[in-house]
């Protein structure tokens, strides 16, 4: 599923190309995706001018002149990739399998949304503060107004291991597994400490490496998954980059590279909540 690096990816890509741009078309190859499509869809968006282009945790959120918010999520395949069909697209010709809406902008690009599980959703939000989609949402990790102190006071109360805590959307968006694991190695914190028990200091180390760990992934592409395209239609690149997670019983980076033990630990497999969960238990305390 694209995580919060992957989804900043797509918004960064396709936002020079469509923010001030206005829909001249919107076609539905389908009646739903995860749920129908707004009532009366085509016709509430069709003319409208999209204002800007942003992020809540994995929606991507277009602000439309008619005062509504276009509101997408990739589901756990779905992608918003830029086509040019070689015919006319309303003939029902010229699209790719799983291509089920086409955005036509009034330049004659055309934004395609593709989603073979068709786990992804669209929708036509007033107020995206209030909206039951974004009303339980955490705080942003890449944010200024996340820091230390922030996430001291959210998890201060919080008896489940820390990397499950880090993982509830009710506590900060976009911390998903693999970053979750990557996170804590960085702040050399054991997955398995209560998130009630770290010190100040280590709460510190841990924000910033959030911080440092989705800033790295975005850099490079987004991370993971074999489903997940950019908008340009390649691949993430930080799958490149991991340091922990799916590197088991592999030598730890961290003791190899700056001489913390004679004998070089390997890296952990476990699993947590059903999900696995890499470190070092040597590094990791």
């Amino acid at each position: 599923m694209p995580e919060l690096p992957e989804v900043e990816t797509v918004v960064r890509g396709i936002r020079p190309h469509i923010e001030k741009h206005r829909i001249v078309k919107v076609e539905l190859r389908r009646a739903d995706l995860r749920i129908p499509f707004p009532k009366d869809f085509v016709k509430r968006v069709e003319g409208a001018e999209i204002v800007g282009v942003s992020r809540r945790a994995k929606y991507i959120l277009m602000p439309l002149n008619s005062g509504e918010t276009l509101v997408i999520h990739l589901g756990m395949s779905g992608t918003l990739v830029f086509r040019n069909y070689s015919i006319s697209v309303s003939e029902g010709e010229g699209f790719k399998k799983h291509d089920h809406v086409v955005f036509t902008l009034d330049d004659g690009k055309k934004l395609v949304f593709n989603d073979p599980r068709r786990f992804g959703l669209m929708e036509l939000v007033k107020n995206t503060k209030t909206h039951s989609l974004f009303s339980h949402l955490g705080a942003e990790p890449l944010e200024k107004t996340f820091n230390s102190a922030t996430l001291e006071d959210s998890l201060r109360t919080r008896k489940a291991p820390i990397k499950t805590a880090i993982m509830d959307q009710k506590i900060v968006v976009g911390v998903g597994n693999i970053y979750a694991s990557e996170s804590l190695f960085l702040a050399h914190i054991s997955p398995l400490r209560p998130a009630n028990a770290l010190k100040k200091q280590e709460y510190q180390a841990l924000a910033e490496a959030i911080k440092t760990t989705l800033k790295a992934a975005i850099k490079s592409g987004g991370s993971t998954l074999r489903d997940f395209v950019r908008s340009s239609g390649d691949s993430g690149y930080f799958q490149h980059h991991f340091n922990v997670y799916g590197r088991e019983n592999k030598p730890c980076l961290c003791a190899a590279q700056h001489g913390i033990l004679k004998i070089t630990p390997l890296v952990k497999k476990i699993t947590q909540q059903g999900r696995a969960t890499y470190y070092c238990c040597k590094c990791q305390k």
